[in-house]
């Protein structure tokens, strides 16, 4: 992961790797990551675009709240 800081947070443990797939593609997180930092960490700016315009979208906080983001759960 190349954009991870190398004093890392509380919650995150880089001990417990998670994968995890975003549109197609297989990314790894750690246990204690957001959907949203875990595809920052990952280089992944463009998580979609508007619905009128299809303008790009990217993170704009990276917790419950964020308005550009909307995904679907599953396995």
């Amino acid at each position: 992961m190349s954009s991870r800081f190398s004093n890392k947070g509380r919650l995150i443990q880089t001990d417990k790797p998670i994968k995890f797939h975003f549109n197609g593609v297989q990314f790894t997180g750690y246990q204690g990551d957001t959907l949203a930092s875990a595809l920052l960490a990952n280089d992944k700016l463009l998580l979609g675009r508007s619905f009128k315009y299809h303008r790009p979208r990217g993170v704009v906080s990276s917790g419950p709240e964020e308005p550009n983001f909307l995904v679907n759960l599953g396995k």
